[in-house]
């Protein structure tokens, strides 16, 4: 990790290309992703279910600075629901960020959206995630 920005910290984040960044000070995790042919599907547009990663990533990252600065503690997803509101292509740069609603100290409730470059909301999510103990 260099000052906040996580890179090639997981099998599933070499494989995809994606960068996480923990570093805005504002409790938000953002997952950020230049599409490629990679990460279509076979019209050729964004594949739905690396939406549902890249929330599952920003927003389970924000769970993780609710708990510690660097972003790093595990979290454990126990419920996630996307929504799927627009298209994007190769070339596309793609934002996932994640915001806190609610919990405490077992559970954290985030709400989660994923933005094209030019402002169009992609996806969105909503999901409860528990803090796991270090191993």
């Amino acid at each position: 990790m260099s000052d906040g920005v996580i890179i090639d910290e997981t099998g599933t984040q070499r494989t995809l290309g994606y960068v996480l960044d923990v570093s805005g000070g504002d409790g938000r995790a953002r997952c950020r992703l230049t599409l490629d042919e990679r990460h279509t599907n076979r019209h050729g547009a964004f594949h739905g279910g690396l939406a549902a990663v890249m929330l599952d990533n920003a927003m389970g990252a924000t769970g993780s600075l609710s708990v510690d600065d660097s972003g790093l503690h595990p979290m454990v997803t126990l419920s996630l629901t996307t929504q799927f509101l627009a298209s994007a292509e190769p070339g596309d740069e793609l934002v996932a960020e994640g915001w806190l609603t609610g919990g405490g100290y077992k559970t954290k409730f985030i709400d989660g959206r994923i933005t094209r470059s030019d402002g169009t909301i992609i996806a969105t999510g909503t999901g409860v995630f528990k803090p796991r103990s270090k191993r």
